[in-house]
């Protein structure tokens, strides 16, 4: 954890005590105001002497007016009209592990299908011994479960492959979100349709325009994956599937189909549209990798960074990101401020579940001087993030794919942060 060493805690130990000393009038090295001169304390602000607006004003909340600009963004080249687009999550913004309802990361290809959940049906057909179709009404009689994943596009950081991008936090790395999803598992409806000898794979298919379909192999879908009605406490969202979707855990994102309607049970895969023209690996000889499913472990710093920099002078400052693994847990983020000549374990706060998004923190003493800040995750399996030269000397540039690669932020003397990459 940082601060093992005993210099953080005395850092932070010298400072309360020093602010004590001082009384309400301290100043901390990180610049606070004088307490006894700021008006903003000293005062009494309109808030203090207004009543507020009751809470039946919003029926549903909202946030504040002063966070509405943090927000879903997305970018005019991957968004050519509106029935094909990518919408990133802020993730420079946000704290903890859990993605707000709309804030999450969104992908479609022909618009948001605007679903009524009462003639909504899934279809259970192909190598069963007895096809069904349900109702929502019907899914939702079988035992249910709440489990937080995390949900990657396999595009994820794909701009990334040729060099750094113009780009900061949020559109290098903000096709991800982290829910808690509420659902059945999946194995509950095919048991209940009975599985055939010979029975190897899945087509999943969605109700959408586009007829989403991607080929699991039943082993996966028998283990973790979920039919899910609900996120973070409340129905789906329509942008997110409404009124079911398929939770694949730790694989790409394109696998968990939207609007889910039909399930087909076969003996080898299909190799649809999205599993042989898109998501798969094409390498430096030309070759080609497929059914690269799991998401690799993977962290990046998401402040200070391009669109989050440090507004303070020298003095005690907060470095936080996220990390994450497809293969289960994160055991270690490490982070260096010069690039990776000297690496510190980070410290991890907040629950630790099985492919589910890890929340680190590294507090130190900023001098002032540039930085090059990384974050490096290790998961449970003992993968190490590795750089993206290491990724590049074994798949090329052309992948566009599972870039899992080291990111570099630069931090300049005033604190501002510059996407590059160190050769």
């Amino acid at each position: 954890m940082s601060g093992s060493d005993g210099k953080t805690g005395a850092t932070r130990r010298g400072f309360l005590k020093g602010a004590l000393a001082a009384g309400a009038g301290a100043v901390s090295a990180g610049g606070a105001e004088a307490a006894g001169g700021d008006p903003a304390i000293t005062e009494l602000q309109p808030w203090m002497r207004e009543f507020g607006p009751g809470v039946d004003a919003s029926p549903y909340g909202v946030p504040s007016e002063h966070e509405s600009h943090v927000r879903r963004r997305y970018v005019e080249w991957l968004r050519p009209d509106t029935i094909s687009a990518v919408n990133f999550t802020p993730i420079h913004q946000l704290d903890g592990i859990i993605t707000p309802n709309g804030l999450c990361f969104e992908r479609h290809h022909s618009g948001v299908a605007q679903i009524d959940p009462a003639r909504h049906r899934l279809m259970i057909n192909g190598l069963v011994e007895r096809p069904l179709v349900f109702t929502m009404e019907d899914l939702k009689r079988f035992p249910r479960e709440n489990r937080i994943y995390f949900l990657e596009c396999a595009a994820n950081s794909g701009m990334e492959w040729r060099g750094p991008q113009l780009n900061g936090c949020q559109f290098t790395h903000g096709m991800i979100h982290n829910l808690m999803y509420t659902g059945i598992p999946l194995s509950h409806v095919l048991n209940e349709a009975g599985l055939k000898p010979g029975a190897k794979w899945l087509l999943a298919e969605g109700a959408d325009a586009a007829a989403m379909t991607r080929s699991i192999p039943l082993e996966k879908a028998l283990d973790d994956c979920m039919l899910a009605f609900a996120m973070n406490g409340e129905a789906l969202r329509p942008e997110q599937g409404y009124p079911l979707r398929l939770v694949v855990p730790g694989w790409e994102g394109n696998m968990w189909i939207k609007w889910l309607r039909r399930i087909e049970v076969g003996d080898r895969p299909w190799h649809q549209r999205e599993e042989t023209s898109k998501y798969t690996d094409l390498l430096g000889d030309g070759r080609t990798r497929r059914f690269t499913f799991e998401m690799d472990a993977k962290s990046v710093i998401t402040s200070p960074s391009p669109q989050a920099p440090i507004t303070h002078g020298p003095g005690p400052t907060v470095i936080t990101g996220i990390a994450w693994s497809g293969r289960g847990t994160i055991a270690r983020v490490d982070v260096t401020l010069d690039g990776g000549i000297n690496w510190q374990p980070a410290r991890l706060s907040g629950p630790s579940f099985d492919k589910s998004m890890h929340r680190f923190y590294f507090e130190f003493d900023w001098d002032g001087r540039p930085m090059l800040l990384q974050s490096r995750a290790i998961d449970s399996t003992g993968y190490v993030q590795p750089t993206k030269d290491a990724l590049r000397a074994v798949r090329g540039v052309s992948s566009g794919y599972h870039n899992n690669g080291i990111q570099t932020w630069a931090i300049d003397s005033d604190g501002r942060a510059e996407n590059v990459e160190i050769t």
